[in-house]
């Protein structure tokens, strides 16, 4: 992993374990009907591991982390706002297995 991916990894975390999350109003629509809570996110925070990354994303730059809490395994679209010191969850979901590795951290079947 580049110094950048982990610098950025660690300003995740950082913001998760502080709190300094805001929920967008898509996320709080979604992951009721997904099973996937807030305290899943905010719990997971030492397992996170950026899986794809998106720089040029349409208001902040955003990275695609894989999470873990107990045996369940989750994706959380993070968008980092380093100005404002915080982070916004964007969106979470179960990966769909048929469209991800085995360990769920790369698209497609391989």
């Amino acid at each position: 992993m580049e110094l950048k991916q982990i610098q950025t990894l660690q300003f995740i975390r950082q913001c998760v374990e502080q709190r300094r999350v805001y929920w967008t109003y898509h996320v709080n629509m979604r992951m009721e009907n997904r099973f996937i809570s807030r305290r899943m996110v905010l719990d997971s925070a030492k397992s996170y591991e950026i899986i794809e990354s998106y720089p040029v994303d349409k208001y902040l730059p955003s990275h695609l982390v894989c999470a873990t809490h107990g045996s369940d395994i989750f994706h959380v679209l993070f968008a980092v706002d380093v100005s404002n010191n915080n982070v916004r969850v964007v969106t979470a979901y179960q990966p769909d297995k048929a469209k991800w590795s085995d360990d769920m951290k790369r698209r497609g079947k391989q």
